[in-house]
Formats: structure tokens, C-alpha cells, sequence
């Protein structure tokens, strides 16, 4: 099913009794925009803004837990920051009504709750805005947003700078003090780390000019890139638009305090294609996919990615002398891509989708999960849609998901945000809240690499760009 999530409100008249209703299963889901019937929100969320789709004229929303309640008046329903948040601090279980009213008498349309969960979420998150063009782009940036409200802040913007692409941002794990993103043209990285900001040249050889998909160690002395030769072209009839691939593609090290490559043979194969690493939270495992090296673009319907994974302690350089295939994606007519481990070390979540390994225009493309404790798929399906899911991001305490999802228009990639249970178990997504209802009808960019953050990334925005523009 295509559907937004958001936010929403209630509204009830203080003089008028009120009697709790049963609500059905047979309920539509779709009375609100966004949707954000049933799902699981965390305490410290930004008011959830929603529109009441009814032709009645008149309607009043009333949002109540056993000890706290309030209405609001009007199809649009946009709580208050106060009244928000002791709504969220009354009770784990929200109750919202839905009325019509006429004259002094007013009749039931609707019913559905909320629930909030005590788990905490980090309080920011980053992604990147751009136009859900094909190979050319125009205005672009990397931004920040506060969870707890609607606050957004560029930590990068393209407009002043030639309109240089900006891309593959990541934290180490969620530090905002540890900080990356490539620039295109020049292959140049900005890094931040200990305060410092620099940019490293990718130039190290004829092969690797450029870095690619970054997973910062968690000690913060070490990153892998995969180094990409990719390709892209437009289908003429394909239900994907768009279609990329590497010529080939390899995953190296690098030592930040050194600005050295490390290069492991395995991560290298001439006869295979590595891309996605991941690293776990303890360091000691390195997560990645790899498919057979074939003819391309003629056979790309028929490459597939495997995740994998090697053992390895980068301070003593001691690597395993083989590659584990942790799922076998090809022998069961699928491909995997964005692995990304839980910083409990528990799960790992990745997308599935038919073939290759840009999910991003795949709208087959699902998330899956795997529990690492014993190797067994736990169901998250409830975090899917008939459009693509895509890239996704663990919170610091492994509670909490985002993830890029084109549900809704096939285009547009919005970011939703999931609760995982400590046993695995997924609440039903929503869409990241904003002041309006509206706001993703008109926002004409999509939302591209959301990840979480543990605080807010404080960078002279002035040196950046000076850096940016010795490329």
C-alpha cells in the first residue's frame, strides 16, 4: 500500500461529555494525511501535523490519553508544541477522535491511536536534499534536523559554489564530531574529526581517484570506501526508470590519521565486485557485498549480490584468510545492498531487491532484517510498501530506524522513521513530521541518505566551503 506518514492532532470541546470509543480493525487508513494511524512514536518527537480527508464541513479532533486531553477545530490538525508534549508525558497509549459537527450536535467519523514508546531517539538526523533527477543535477545540500521540532539547518549548500555535487555524507555511528562527505567534480572528501576539518585526495593510484560508500570503525581511526566505476543509463520499458552498475568496483581502508590505503586482497578480486561496507560495532568484522563479475550492461539483469563479511583487527593488520557469505543472496534469485548492523550488534538490517545493486530506482526493493544471534530473517515487513525502500540508518540504541521510501508517488523518496523492539519486532513507519500537512506535496526534493545523529554537527560553515572550492 502507497502511503505518507506525518503527524496529527485532536479537538474536542471542553463542555461536551465524552464516552471512549471501540475502534475496528475494518477502520480506513487512509482518513488522515499522512498516515499516521497505529504507529509508534518516540517521546521526543516533533508535534505530528496531519489533514482529515472528509467532505464534512465541519470537524473536531479530540487527542486524549487517561490523564491529559485537548481538541483542536478544522480538517488540518496541527497540535501545539505545549500541549504536544504533556500529551506525550501523560501516557503510553494516545486515543484520537474524530468528529462531525453541526450546530450543537456533533457525530463520529473516526477513530485511532498512538503509541509512545519509552525508548529514547537520537535528536538529530542528516540527509540530503536533491532533485530526483537522472545525470544532471542543479541545487543540492547536505542538511540537519532536530527531531523534537521542525528546525532544519544546511550544514552544506552547493548554491554558492558552481553547483558541485555533494554526496555519501556519513557520521562514525552517529558522532557529529566525526564527519564526511565527497565532492564531485575533483573526487576530493571533506572530513571532520577532533575539531579539524580537511579534505583528502583520492588520488592515490590510476584505479582509486575516488571514494565512494563510506563506513566509518567505530574507533574513528579508520574508514572503508568502496572505489566504483559506475555507469548509469535510462530504460526505454522498465518499471525502473533508471539503471546503475559498476564496471567494477573494490573496497579499501584508510587510515585517517595517516591519510595511508590499506588493501586487502580479498576485498579486491578481480573476478568479483565489492561494494557496501559496513562495519560491526565492536570493529572486528567487516560486512560488505560482493556478486560474481559479469558481462554488463547486456547481463545486468543477472548480477547479483551476496552479503559477506570478513573477520579482521585493522591496529595489529591481521585479516581472515577467507570471505564468509553471510546470506547467498544469488542462489535464491536475489541481490543485497546497504548492509548496516545495529550498534547493538544484534540485527542487521539491508535491502532486497531482484538484481544489481542500486536499490535506490529498484520498486521491488524491501527491507529485510537478520538476527546475528543466530542467522535466522525476522520479519519486518510491516516497514514495506510497493515502492521502493531503500537506504536506512540505525539510532544509538538500536531502537529506532530511518529510511528512504518512494511510497506515495513513485518519485520522490521521503524519509520514515520505525520502532524495533528488543526482540526485533517492527512498529508500522511514519513519516518524519513537519509544521504542515502539505509540506511533502510541495517539497519538489527528495531526501537521500537519512542517518541519526547523537547531537548536532557544529562546523564552520565558511571553512567548508573554502575547502570545497580547492577543488
Amino acid at each position: 500500500m502507497k502511503k505518507c506518514l506525518a503527524l496529527f492532532l485532536l479537538s474536542i470541546c471542553c463542555a461536551c461529555s465524552y464516552t471512549p470509543v471501540e475502534l475496528s480493525e475494518g477502520l480506513s487508513s487512509s482518513f488522515i494525511y499522512p498516515d499516521y494511524e497505529g504507529v509508534t512514536i518516540p517521546q521526543d518527537i516533533a508535534p505530528l501535523s496531519f489533514r482529515i480527508n472528509t467532505d464534512e464541513e465541519n470537524v473536531e479532533t479530540m487527542l486524549h490519553t487517561t490523564a491529559y486531553s485537548f481538541s483542536i477545530n478544522g480538517k488540518e490538525v496541527s497540535p501545539s508544541v505545549r500541549e504536544w508534549k504533556n500529551l506525550l508525558s501523560s501516557g503510553d497509549t494516545i486515543q484520537v477522535d474524530i468528529f462531525a459537527k453541526k450546530g450543537a450536535k456533533k457525530s463520529y467519523l473516526h477513530s485511532f491511536f498512538l503509541y509512545v514508546s519509552k525508548d529514547k531517539i537520537d535528536p538529530f538526523i542528516t540527509y540530503r536534499l536533491i532533485a530526483p533527477g537522472y545525470e544532471v543535477w542543479n541545487r543540492m545540500g547536505i542538511y540537519q534536523r532536530d527531531l523534537s521540532s521542525y528546525e532544519e539547518s544546511p550544514i552544506y549548500e552547493n548554491t554558492n559554489i558552481n553547483l558541485i555535487c555533494v554526496n555519501c555524507h556519513t557520521t562514525n555511528w552517529g558522532n557529529p564530531k566525526e564527519f564526511l562527505f565527497h565532492q564531485r567534480p575533483g573526487g576530493g572528501t571533506i572530513l571532520a574529526k577532533e575539531g579539524i576539518l580537511k579534505k583528502l585526495n583520492a588520488h592515490y593510484n590510476e584505479k582509486i581517484q575516488t571514494f565512494v560508500y563510506p563506513s566509518w570503525h567505530p574507533s574513528g581511526n579508520y574508514i572503508a570506501f568502496s572505489v566504483n566505476k559506475t555507469v548509469q543509463s535510462v530504460h526505454a520499458k522498465n518499471p525502473n526508470r533508471i539503471e546503475v552498475w559498476d564496471q567494477w568496483s573494490d573496497i579499501v581502508i584508510l587510515d585517517v590519521r595517516t591519510n595511508s590505503l590499506i588493501t586487502v586482497p580479498l576485498l579486491m578480486q578481480e573476478n568479483s565486485y565489492e561494494t557496501f561496507p559496513a562495519f560491526s560495532p565492536d570493529g572486528k568484522t567487516l560486512y560488505f557485498c560482493s556478486a560474481k563479475a559479469v558481462s554488463l550492461p547486456d547481463s545486468i539483469m543477472d548480477i547479483r549480490y551476496d552479503l559477506c563479511s570478513i573477520r579482521l583487527d585493522l591496529d595489529k593488520r591481521l585479516f581472515g584468510r577467507q570471505v564468509d557469505t553471510v546470506i547467498n543472496a544469488a542462489a535464491n534469485q536475489y541481490s543485497v545492498s546497504f548492509p548496516r548492523v545495529s550498534p547493538d550488534g544484534r540485527y542487521l538490517l539491508y535491502t532486497q531487491h531482484n538484481y544489481g545493486n542500486f536499490s535506490i530506482w529498484h520498486r521491488e526493493a524491501d527491507l529485510k532484517m537478520l538476527d546475528l544471534a543466530n542467522n535466522r530473517p525476522v520479519d519486518v515487513s510491516i516497514l514495506n510498501s510497493s515502492e521502493t525502500e531503500s537506504y536506512h540508518s540505525w539510532s544509538s540504541n538500536s531502537r529506532w530506524v530511518i529510511f528512504g521510501s518512494r511510497r506515495g508517488d513513485g518519485l520522490y523518496t521521503r524519509p520514515y522513521l520505525a520502532h524495533i523492539a528488543e526482540d526485533g519486532s517492527a512498529g508500522k513507519p511514519f513519516l518524519l513530521p513537519q509544521k504542515t500537512s502539505s509540506y511533502y506535496i510541495y517539497q519538489d526534493r527528495s531526501y537521500n541518505i537519512p542517518e541519526f545523529m547523537t547531537g548536532k554537527i557544529e562546523l564552520p560553515y565558511a571553512e567548508i566551503e573554502k575547502l570545497v572550492e580547492g577543488y
